[in-house]
């Protein structure tokens, strides 16, 4: 019976290793308290797998920060300004390289894949230097060993390792990292040998770019890699892991004729392609680990039609020659279902968290041995079907007006330059407005009181008592720093989609569902299980509030569908798209009451659209047709003179440019302080942009307070290529994370480039 787990949560069940590191780095313990508390959650989940029966247990899959890192270690390709020198790496050498330190940043940290993880981007030149310099791989299969359990230890594979890095600063834009490939493989090698004489008879590498689409010189960077690993892995078996969508068949055939490779991975539930290319052949002797179990979801498995198509797949590779695996690593799901209280049983038993996907694996193995647990199935069968006649899941109303949206495109009746006009009579801006992008300091004062409401320990006045007072306060401050357009801070919310989710229908919420989203950060997604709707207005109560106590315009702050659709666990039973024209449906009702409520700026975020983008270019306009078409949906039908801005987060638009203009918002705002030049240079190469935009003039990501000099600087930077009267100016994001003592230098000395900004163009006039 053959089960294979591509990887597993390494936070702990309760986000142990989260609060290990945070001790770690705030100086309140030890190095050795982080290795305890790190041995003890892997030998944990070593116990968990062998336990459940799982044949192919991977080791190396956990990290102190991330994968890629832990490469870049074992690499030894530490940039110089870390000033390491040599030897193996030490923990606070990681942890510079992953968070910078006092005197250096920290390294690029970018999405992995199409996934709401991150890793840090290798830095390389021509002149790098390679040694093995971190034996984490080979430390944690011996410390497996030690437990009784033989693992198969997990490297990123070479290929992909230089494919996800970068030219390092310095170095020629067009350097291909690519060009490195012979320098690093000798350190593979020394690593393979070592595991090898470790007893490791399996070894597995992950190379998920082989599902991007590839040029031939990639496709032959494989070949190459993989000729050059032969004598080191003779005697081993060797897995090569791909996952996150199809493998395109010209990177199948690559990949099959690789002759050193035994066995081969592949992401059978957001791949289903690749199942028709194994169909039309697949190589004699190998092995096919089969990831049919979804690694990105929180639902359980539909383990007959998992076993249906498993059985397919047997009569094509043979009986002994079929392992039955997950789509990807399980680190991109929740970790075990035992640890919800709060979830009703029905609900529950429609779910699968890795610990329960687990489970199935090998239930589907012994299936397909055999040894069917009918009980298992039955119950199974049973929660899919009550999922599917639920009437918590289907309304029928929401059903009928989301297929009811594709028949119109959904667009404003005027053109944003007339709208532009009729909002500025009406709102009667400076030129280069100042605002902020939505939220402001949460103190800890205020966590305690939204904490003891959410307990039920203080009443309903004197929480709203102490959110007037909080609003009242980041009015004041606004005001008093000369601010344009104001915001209310948002010291009533948790989360930007958690807040929003709690008051829609169709969303259910977990109290230990967490994710790793990079480092000790991690996100809880709420999870979309039924047709959305809006019960009652959101957001209109504490908006008013907030716009009652001053005469300039105060936003109005929503989610955008895209982004909450990009940030939940989506339902599997109907496409994405559907799922995001019904939440689209539930915001346009909100915009709505809050332009009746006399808001006249209505801020809608898409922080998460670029995220969503499909890892293959074929399927990017698709994408971006129904994201955009959602937006648009939102604020159709407000009048000219209501003002509909949206932000965005990741600077790297360039190539979807046209689907933000196409967004049709009368101003953008735009995460862009830490690459102004990137962003900029669209609109140098001539792309016309006729809405007000809003580039971040500084970073909030940072404790730095920017000089008022430095932001005029930027401000200046952006009018060579932007007209002055569409600029706004505003922080990159919200202020949430940081502390009064940083915002209110930092927000003055804002206002005051745009007034020195103001004076100079008026002067020139």
């Amino acid at each position: 019976m053959a089960s294979h787990i591509v990887g597993y949560p390494r936070m702990g069940p309760k986000r142990e290793l989260k609060f290990a590191l945070e001790s770690f780095w705030d100086g309140k313990s030890t190095a050795e308290d982080l290795q305890k508390v790190s041995t003890d959650l892997r030998a944990s989940i070593w116990k968990q797998m062998a336990d459940a029966g799982i044949k192919y247990i991977p080791s190396n899959t956990f990290s102190h920060y991330d994968q890629v890192l832990d490469t870049t270690a074992m690499l030894g390709a530490v940039p110089d300004r870390y000033s390491w020198t040599g030897g193996e790496i030490t923990l606070s050498t990681y942890f510079s390289m992953a968070r910078g330190n006092a005197t250096v940043p920290a390294m690029e940290m970018t999405k992995w894949f199409d996934t709401n993880y991150h890793f840090i981007v290798p830095e390389l030149g021509p002149d790098t230097k390679f040694a093995y310099s971190s034996h984490k791989a080979i430390n944690e299969y011996k410390e497996a060993k030690a437990l009784g359990v033989d693992t198969v230890p997990v490297l990123v594979g070479p290929v992909s390792y230089l494919l996800l890095s970068k030219p390092a600063k310095g170095v020629e834009k067009s350097f291909s990292p690519l060009s490195l490939l012979s320098s690093i493989l000798p350190v593979y090698k020394e690593v393979i040998a070592e595991l090898k004489a470790a007893g490791a008879s399996w070894i597995q590498f992950d190379e998920p770019t082989l599902v991007k689409d590839l040029e031939s010189h990639q496709l032959a960077a494989f070949c190459a890699a993989y000729t050059e690993f032969e004598s080191a892995l003779s005697g081993m078996n060797v897995l090569v892991e791909t996952y996150f969508a199809d493998v395109p068949a010209e990177s199948y055939k690559t990949l099959t004729s690789l002759s050193c490779v035994t066995a081969y991975g592949f992401d059978l539930v957001r791949g289903t392609k690749t199942l028709d290319l194994v169909k039309s052949g697949f190589p004699a002797g190998k092995y096919l680990f089969a990831g049919v179990v979804d690694g990105r979801n929180i639902w359980a498995d539909d383990l007959a039609a998992s076993l249906g198509t498993l059985q397919s797949l047997e009569a094509i590779v043979g009986k002994d020659k079929l392992v039955v695996s997950t789509s990807c690593s399980l680190m991109h799901t929740a970790v075990d279902l035992v640890n919800e209280t709060k979830l009703d049983d029905e609900i529950k038993s429609w779910l699968a968290f890795a610990a329960q996907k687990v489970v199935e694996v090998n239930a589907l193995a012994k299936a397909l041995a055999g040894q069917k647990d009918e009980a298992y199935f039955a119950a199974n069968a049973a929660a899919l079907s009550s999922r599917r006649s639920s009437p918590r899941v289907t309304n029928e109303e929401v059903q009928k007006a989301a297929s009811a949206v594709k028949t119109s495109d959904h667009r404003r009746a005027t053109t944003v330059s007339a709208r532009l006009d009729a909002q500025q009579k009406k709102l009667n801006l400076p030129i280069l407005p100042t605002t902020t992008i939505g939220s402001f300091p949460q103190t800890v004062e205020l966590r305690r009181v939204r904490r003891e409401y959410k307990a039920k320990k203080i009443s309903e006045e004197e929480y709203t008592k102490a959110i007037k007072e909080e609003i009242s306060k980041v009015v004041k401050i606004q005001e008093e720093l000369d601010i344009d357009v104001l915001v209310h801070g948002e010291p009533e919310r948790n989360d930007m989609v958690e807040y929003f989710g709690e008051q829609l229908s169709g969303f259910a919420f977990t109290a230990n569902g967490w994710v790793q989203s990079y480092g000790s950060r991690c996100v809880k997604p709420p999870i979309i299980y039924g047709d959305v709707s809006r019960p009652k207005p959101m957001t209109v109560y504490w908006s008013q509030v907030a716009q009652s106590m001053t005469a300039r315009p105060m936003k109005g702050m929503l989610t955008g569908p895209v982004t909450i659709l990009n940030w939940s666990f989506v339902r599997n039973d109907q496409p994405r798209f559907e799922t995001c024209y019904q939440i689209a449906l539930a915001i346009k009702k909100e915009v709505e009451d809050l332009e009746a409520g006399g808001i006249q700026v209505i801020q809608i975020d898409e922080a998460a659209l670029r995220e969503g983008l499909p890892l293959r270019k074929s399927e990017h306009e698709f994408y971006l047709d129904w994201a955009v078409h959602s937006f648009r949906i939102t604020n159709c039908g407000v009048q000219d003179t209501t003002q509909i801005h949206t932000h965005m987060c990741y600077s790297n638009f360039n190539d979807i440019i046209h689907s933000i203009i196409n967004m049709d918002a009368d101003v953008i705002t735009i995460e862009n302080s830490r690459s102004d030049e990137k962003l900029l240079s669209v609109f140098r190469e001539g792309v016309v942009y006729g809405a007000g935009i809003g580039p971040g003039v500084y970073d909030i990501h940072s404790p730095r307070i920017p000089s008022q000099e430095e932001i005029a600087d930027r401000v200046n930077k952006m009018l060579a290529v932007l007209d002055t009267n569409i600029l706004w100016v505003n922080p990159d994001c919200g202020l949430k994370t940081r502390k009064y003592a940083e915002v209110k230098p930092a927000l003055t000395n804002m206002v005051m480039a745009a007034k020195q900004i103001r004076a100079e163009l008026a002067k020139a006039k």
